[in-house]
């Protein structure tokens, strides 16, 4: 067979490669943390140089771990459940990442709100790729 090229994380099919889908996972979350941190010392400038790298580091080691989270969740449920494309398991690493957030924060309730929203947002946005729902372009006519 010849080789696959994978461009990101929806070409790699459910349930298959999880070491790949966690990577790609991964530096998702690594972009996201380095933007979002970018954003967050714009707004609240710290004191210091160091401040500032350290609230960086700190936000992007975060979501990166959010995001190996997600991906090794998903596709091992994927895999457990032999059920690759069921948006539950895309629920399941939503709600994985969710709890990471409330134990990094110390807080249970952090971690009950992060379960519920990231696992909802995980849901519905496999599910709408699979049913094919648009957020912008054109309308299809």
């Amino acid at each position: 067979a010849p080789p696959r090229i994978v461009m990101g994380y929806w070409d790699v099919p459910e349930g298959t490669d999880c070491v790949e889908k966690t990577w790609i996972a991964t530096k998702l979350g690594t972009a996201l943390g380095l933007i979002g941190s970018a954003y967050h010392i714009v707004a609240f400038q710290p004191d210091t140089a160091l401040e500032a790298m350290q609230r960086a580091a700190s936000a992007t080691v975060t979501m990166a771990t959010m995001g190996a989270i997600f991906g090794m969740t998903t596709c091992l449920t994927a895999q457990a459940r032999e059920a690759p494309d069921d948006p539950l398991n895309y629920f399941v690493g939503g709600c994985a990442s969710g709890i990471f957030l409330g134990a990094r924060t110390h807080n249970a309730m952090t971690g009950t709100t992060g379960c519920l929203a990231l696992g909802t947002l995980a849901f519905f946005t496999k599910a709408g790729k699979m049913e094919g729902w648009r957020l912008t372009g054109p309308p299809k006519l």
